[in-house]
C-alpha cells in the first residue's frame, strides 16, 4: 500500500481567495491577468468547484508571490494498492 495525496479542493479554493486579497487584487484583476472573459473560473477555484490547470496554477502562483505548495492544500493522504 502507498499513501498517495489527494487536493482538498474547498480549503484550496479558500486559500486561492485569502491569498488574492492578501496580495490587494480582485477577482476582476485575476480575470484581467488571465485573459479571461468573464469571472467565473476563478469563482470555480475559490468555490472549490474546479481547479486550475497546471499553466494557471503556475502563473497564480507567480502573480500571487507564493510556492504552488502555499496554494494547494492536501487532505489526509489515501491508502491505495499499485498496480491493484
Amino acid at each position: 500500500m502507498v499513501d498517495l495525496p489527494v487536493i482538498d479542493m474547498v480549503r484550496t479554493g479558500q486559500n486561492i481567495g485569502r491569498l488574492r486579497r492578501q496580495a490587494g487584487l480582485s477577482v476582476r484583476d485575476l480575470q484581467d491577468i488571465f485573459g479571461f472573459a468573464t469571472p467565473q473560473a476563478i469563482y470555480k477555484w475559490q468555490q472549490g468547484a474546479a481547479l486550475p490547470s497546471i499553466d494557471n496554477l503556475v502563473v497564480l502562483a507567480a502573480v500571487l508571490r507564493v510556492r504552488l505548495d502555499d496554494i494547494l492544500v492536501m487532505e489526509t493522504p489515501v491508502q491505495t494498492a499499485i498496480g491493484a
